[in-house]
């Protein structure tokens, strides 16, 4: 008896033993090592989790994985995001004073449905009305559209943006169009502090809309991820390359190729997103997001970097933010994110946030 041994025929055979001539194929072990207890109560407890660690910021809408804030804004515009689980601390560790009422977590790297949409909707809606901030994949898109429209159906002053900062593909699996990455932060914190002001939802809407078109993305990764329904890495990658562009579910980016030094990466990633905006003479926020298992040590590397090219090209950094706020479970790699920035951002950026994840007090 022997493994992977080569039948009497010369035909080798993987995941295999062979008796008496005969080849006994293996049942193959799931190879997943999570700390968790069951893949279908991922989410559920995930949920959980936090509302205990954090009851002073959030509670839970039962029988629902919606989070809203433990202390109900009133008489100013409400703020909902969300997206698949999987991203954390998106969306839900953004739920707090000076950025989100509201987050709603589907199932890992899936579309929450409408009716949690709609139900997060309800809990937060205020006279003034709720802006929506989606980012740009297709389930996300029209589930919360529909909950949408089920919220004015009742009265609901609702409206939406949907982030697109994303420029290493136009159009994926999962989008028409740009995808929505870390960027999106951003405009949670932007537009978070606008309604804190008392602003209008057209005014929110408005300022929100102006972080999306100045914020551009790009990403990188050296391993997958796995989900935990699937229990396999959702692509290959061998151990000496790494993907360009990849998106925060592991979808593939623009290619696969042999690893480089930390510098190279960021220059192949700066150069596509400072070609897509003319950043030349402006003063931008920078964002050096892990992807969920990247050492604080190697993003610091890249930020390095990033500092001395953006310094080189006459583009002051106004404020960077480094570490995990948009991850792909245990993926490894980075994103970069640069928000061009004018007077009416950079004071909303500095505004007061208060929340698990995020805080500028």
């Amino acid at each position: 008896m022997q493994e992977d041994a080569t039948s009497s025929s010369g035909v080798h055979v993987l995941n295999a033993q062979i008796k008496d001539g005969l080849i006994l194929f293996k049942e193959e072990k799931n190879s997943m090592k999570k700390i968790i207890n069951e893949a279908s109560q991922v989410e559920e407890q995930m949920v959980e989790g936090l509302v205990k660690a954090y009851p002073d910021y959030v509670k839970r809408i039962p029988g629902t994985t919606v989070v809203v804030r433990s202390d109900k804004k009133t008489g100013k515009v409400a703020l909902i995001s969300g997206g698949g689980s999987g991203h954390e601390p998106a969306h839900a560790g953004y739920v707090g004073k000076g950025m989100l009422d509201a987050a709603v977590a589907g199932a890992v790297f899936t579309s929450p449905t409408p009716d949690q949409v709609f139900a997060g909707i309800k809990e937060i809606a205020t006279d003034q009305g709720v802006l929506m901030v989606v980012k740009n994949y297709t389930g996300d898109v029209m589930n919360f559209e529909m909950a949408a429209d089920m919220a004015r159906d009742e009265g609901i002053k609702v409206d939406e943006v949907v982030v697109n900062d994303d420029v290493a593909v136009d159009g994926s699996l999962y989008t028409v169009g740009r995808r929505g990455i870390a960027g999106t932060v951003f405009v949670h914190k932007i537009a978070g502090a606008k309604a804190e002001t008392g602003a209008s939802l057209e005014e929110v809407k408005a300022v929100a809309e102006k972080v999306i078109a100045n914020v551009r993305s790009m990403s990188m990764a050296i391993t997958p991820c796995t989900v935990p329904a699937a229990g396999k890495p959702g692509f290959e990658i061998a151990d000496d390359e790494m993907e360009i562009g990849i998106g925060i579910h592991g979808e593939p980016g623009t290619h696969k190729e042999k690893m480089q030094k930390a510098d190279q990466i960021v220059d192949q990633l700066l150069d596509k997103i400072l070609a897509d905006i003319d950043y030349g003479g402006s003063e931008v926020a920078v964002m050096i997001n892990g992807c969920g298992a990247t050492p604080l040590m190697e993003l610091l590397v890249v930020n390095n970097h990033v500092s001395d090219v953006l310094a080189s090209k006459n583009i002051k950094v106004f404020r960077t933010f480094v570490g995990e706020y948009m991850t792909s479970l245990e993926m490894e790699g980075f994103s970069i994110s640069l928000l061009k920035l004018d007077d009416e951002m950079k004071t909303l950026l500095d505004a007061t946030a208060d929340t698990p994840a995020f805080k500028k007090l």
